[in-house]
């Protein structure tokens, strides 16, 4: 049963965050980590140059540390964790290069991927050999659990990571476009852990750390943002989606639930592609799919309301998948 201790862990860590932004965006402007905009963006998006980023920073910090306050009593949690803050550091890296640089790029692409190789490694070697996870993956809308081998189990949670990790990097574009999806992802995995464990446990705990974290700092990311989660943030929110999905042997309903992030990445895919293939021509006005919206008369809320009821409608779908 639901009881106040329950929720407990969003309200601290919602508190956490809240407490934090105002101490850490005046730092952030002192130190002039402000967001790169991109000439080839949208236009409209030129005034937000400046805004300071790395916002994700008091994200991992909340997250972090009321995860390490639960997780002496439920262990469950460390793996997550581990996902999590792994890939925020590599955000932090990348986000540090960038204004250090005062440019788009960052890391070199084998240097992120390399890092993210290491992580992914760490917390397969966890959940394989301490908490003894499996190999089974859950397919939506059966019951059935499938057992997959070592090898090809190891090269495909590698695959999921990465495509969930850089999905959620990709749909943090809009002001609390990524913030408020992320949410309602999070909203899943805490009843979907409840449901399937029968009661309160790790899973459900780590995402209501990770809801009170993201509603906390959707108040300072909210339209107009006062500050960017940055890739600090969103290679996090990545790692932490991927994290409880794989503990709960549930990847394949980030197709589901996290299917704006799916869309995020085919929309570039298939934009960047067909530029290739037709020397020049577009699909999209503009890529990732959010931009083309925008572009297409969409104001950034709207944009951002409409994508965060379509990952509510799917966040039923995938409970009824259960």
């Amino acid at each position: 049963m639901c009881s106040i201790a329950t929720f407990l862990p969003a309200f601290l860590a919602f508190m956490i965050t809240v407490i934090l932004c105002p101490i850490f965006i005046p730092m952030l402007h002192k130190l002039k980590f402000g967001q790169y905009v991109r000439d080839d963006g949208p236009q409209t998006h030129l005034k937000k140059a400046g805004t300071p980023t790395m916002g994700g920073i008091v994200m991992v910090a909340a997250f972090a540390i009321i995860s390490c306050i639960y997780a002496v009593k439920e262990p469950v949690i460390i793996p997550v964790m581990i996902l999590t803050i792994g890939f925020g550091i590599i955000g932090f890296l990348d986000d540090f290069l960038k204004i250090a640089k005062k440019q788009s790029e960052g890391l070199k692409a084998w240097q992120k991927l390399s890092l993210q190789f290491i992580i992914t490694v760490l917390f397969v070697y966890i959940i394989e050999n301490v908490y003894k996870i499996g190999t089974g993956i859950l397919i939506p809308f059966t019951g059935k659990v499938v057992e997959m081998p070592m090898p090809l189990f190891v090269v495909f949670l590698f695959f999921a990571v990465l495509g969930t990790t850089n999905g959620a990097n990709f749909t943090d574009g809009l002001d609390g476009l990524c913030t408020s999806v992320t949410s309602v992802i999070a909203v899943f995995f805490a009843i979907a852990a409840f449901i399937v464990f029968r009661g309160d446990n790790g899973i459900t705990t780590a995402s209501l750390i990770m809801l009170g974290t993201l509603i906390g700092f959707l108040i300072f990311n909210a339209y107009p943002a006062k500050v960017f989660m940055g890739d600090t943030g969103s290679l996090a929110l990545g790692g932490f989606v991927a994290g409880a999905a794989f503990m709960m042997q549930m990847p394949l309903f980030i197709i589901i639930v996290a299917f704006i992030y799916l869309a995020e990445i085919i929309s570039v895919i298939m934009q960047v592609s067909y530029f290739k293939i037709t020397h020049g021509k577009r699909i999209f006005k503009m890529a990732p799919i959010h931009h083309h919206f925008e572009l297409s008369g969409w104001e950034e809320t709207r944009v951002v309301a409409l994508f965060t009821i379509v990952t509510a409608i799917l966040g039923m779908v995938g409970l009824g998948a259960l």
